[in-house]
């Protein structure tokens, strides 16, 4: 199953770093947090992934066009230029690194890289700077039973995301973004599609959070997978300083592969 992660955005609100790199490229522990990432995904077996670029784009291109650099031993011959890596390969993935365009929605990049997938093709989602130790093969199982277009996974953060109203079980009634007030269970990310979200999707302005998720809920099409365990998204350097002091202490929860 692909896995499709949302790179692109300017991340301003931590411009201390991104005024040098794109956000999903702010390190924790010397390694990007999309590396973070992508490795949650992969020790549950997902390990394909697509991810959609923007914002200095072409430094997430170079990462992993020399990924063994970054991450084993390697023996380079000057003369020839032959490179060798000492270490067996550390990942299985394969990675597209899609431009989406820099001002590009959310929405909109999602729009993009459709046809990469099939006509027919459930897909997982996320953001590129949000962290958790969420079980995704019970997140993906949620989304088959439900049987809806969408499943969201439902956090507890401090209020200052999307809202969710969720009746019964997994209901998901209602969808607001930020919202004023306290609220209970918020859009934590890690998604899951089936391909008609793409009906919801119109150009590059179209935001993910607004209307297509909104209707979704309002339809009854959006299913939430309620994770009450770790989850934390890096928005400011206040947060990156956090997850580097978790990682320190060798006390952070995302690390699921451990």
């Amino acid at each position: 199953m692909k896995v499709v992660i949302l790179a692109g955005g300017l991340g301003t609100r931590l411009s201390e770093e991104t005024v040098l790199k794109p956000k999903p490229m702010v390190e924790i522990g010397g390694r990007p947090i999309l590396w973070h990432i992508m490795k949650i995904y992969s020790h549950f077996g997902f390990n394909e992934f697509i991810i959609c670029l923007g914002y200095k784009g072409y430094m997430i291109k170079e990462y992993f066009a020399h990924y063994p650099l970054h991450t084993s031993d390697v023996k380079i011959d000057f003369e020839t230029g032959y490179q060798e890596s000492l270490s067996e390969a550390e990942d299985p993935w394969t990675v597209s690194l899609i431009d989406t365009g820099e001002n590009t929605m959310t929405g909109g990049r999602l729009k993009r890289i459709q046809k990469y997938l099939g006509p027919n093709e459930t897909f997982m989602a996320t953001y590129g700077d949000g962290l958790a130790d969420i079980n995704l093969k019970k997140l993906l199982s949620s989304h088959y039973d439900s049987n809806r277009i969408a499943t969201v996974t439902a956090v507890k953060p401090p209020i200052r995301y999307g809202i969710l109203k969720i009746k019964g079980k997994s209901d998901v009634t209602s969808f607001a973004e930020k919202p004023k007030g306290e609220g209970s269970y918020a859009s934590g990310g890690f998604f899951v599609f089936e391909s008609k979200i793409f009906d919801y999707l119109d150009n590059d302005e179209t935001v993910l959070e607004h209307y297509p998720l909104e209707t979704l809920a309002l339809l009854g099409q959006m299913n939430a997978y309620k994770h009450n365990k770790f989850w934390y998204a890096m928005d400011t350097l206040k947060d990156k300083n956090y997850l580097e002091q978790l990682w320190a202490e060798d006390n952070a929860p995302w690390r699921v592969w451990k």
